[in-house]
């Protein structure tokens, strides 16, 4: 038989189908017996590596903890240390409104202290500092303001702040410093009485007669 002969007998033909291949065989796993000594050992390592994580992660999470403690602390010996230097420089800021008060406006002195507040304000600012403001005529919210009297008035109603005596602060929402302003205690018992008061008809005099009655 020739060469081609040979190599065509070894193709399948389409009606042919090609024999299944055995799958590869596969081992049973082996069982190791180990000796009691060497089991017990490997207990006794197993729980140790157990107990070596427990301990790992409760020393992370304590550190978390301690790192966080360590922030809040720091960051509260900030805010303390900030509120005690703005407190020490708040009755310099106080003496510049008195005497920006008490200055002409437009001469050298009074542009001069102008901008020395100006600049004060924008530097206290930097570390957060409000001032709180209010007009005549405001509510008095105890939150914010001090009252260090009340005044009777007949044009503003109970409760109204009629002036401002010393300017407050806040420094980052919290209140450093309240403003103290006199508040009204509403109008006067005699405005009071007079308005409470009816109107009275007016009199006709008695001795004036008409010259057109009878």
């Amino acid at each position: 038989m020739s060469q081609k002969n040979k190599d065509d007998s070894a193709v399948p033909t389409p009606d042919q189908k090609p024999e299944p291949t055995a799958p590869p065989s596969v081992e049973p796993p082996k069982t190791v017996t180990l000796p009691e000594t060497e089991l017990a050992q490997l207990k006794a390592e197993a729980a140790k590596a157990a107990e070596n994580w427990d301990k790992f992660l409760r020393n992370a999470a304590d550190f978390d903890n301690y790192r966080k403690r360590v922030a809040r602390e720091k960051e509260e010996l900030t805010r303390t240390a900030r509120e005690s230097v703005i407190n020490t420089l708040l009755p310099a800021l106080d003496n510049l409104e008195r005497a920006l008060d008490h200055s002409p406006e437009g001469t050298p002195l009074h542009d001069g202290l102008l901008q020395v507040q100006k600049q004060f304000e924008r530097s206290l600012a930097e570390f957060g500092l409000d001032e709180i403001t209010v007009k005549p005529g405001d509510a008095f919210n105890a939150n914010l303001h001090e009252a260090i009297s009340h005044i009777e008035s007949n044009d503003q109603p109970d409760g109204a702040i009629l002036q401002q005596v010393q300017s407050g602060y806040k420094l980052a929402d919290k209140l450093l410093r309240p403003v103290r302003v006199v508040v009204s205690k509403g109008p006067t018992a005699e405005a009071t009485a007079t308005a409470d008061k009816p109107a009275e008809p007016e009199k006709k005099n008695s001795w004036f007669k008409s010259p057109f009655s009878k």
